[in-house]
């Protein structure tokens, strides 16, 4: 059992984060003894691993709660999975068709040969 500070600096995250989970209904709040602090035992410790590592995979806080209220549907999972992997490749290609358009505006700069005129500055007006 731990405090909520101590439990957001061995998770080294804040304690407003650590609040905002419970506002947003993803760990509930421990009860507050009338004498003391609230105490975070192991299973809101592992539930806010759980997020941090979510989200470090790119799930939103939406995705996150229904990720943790379907842990033994391993098909809805598979399917969220699945899903968000459909969203990154897409981000992926996005960028890709960004990079190509950044590179031939660039490359553009380079064969310029009028130093009052820019080719980028050109090309967004």
């Amino acid at each position: 059992m731990k405090t909520i500070g101590k439990l957001a600096k061995e998770l080294d995250i804040s304690v407003e984060t650590i609040r905002f989970y419970e506002r947003k209904g993803l760990i509930v709040q421990p009860l507050k003894p009338e004498n003391g602090y609230r105490l975070y035992n192991n299973i809101l410790a592992n539930q806010l691993k759980f997020i941090l590592k979510a989200k470090a995979l790119g799930f939103t806080l939406h995705e996150i709660a229904s990720l943790m209220s379907l842990s033994g549907n391993c098909a809805d999972v598979e399917s969220m999975g699945l899903q968000k992997l459909r969203l990154i490749r897409e981000k992926i290609a996005d960028l890709q068709r960004l990079e190509g358009v950044i590179k031939e505006m660039t490359d553009s700069c380079k064969a310029n040969q009028d130093p009052n005129s820019c080719p980028i500055i050109n090309s967004l007006n």
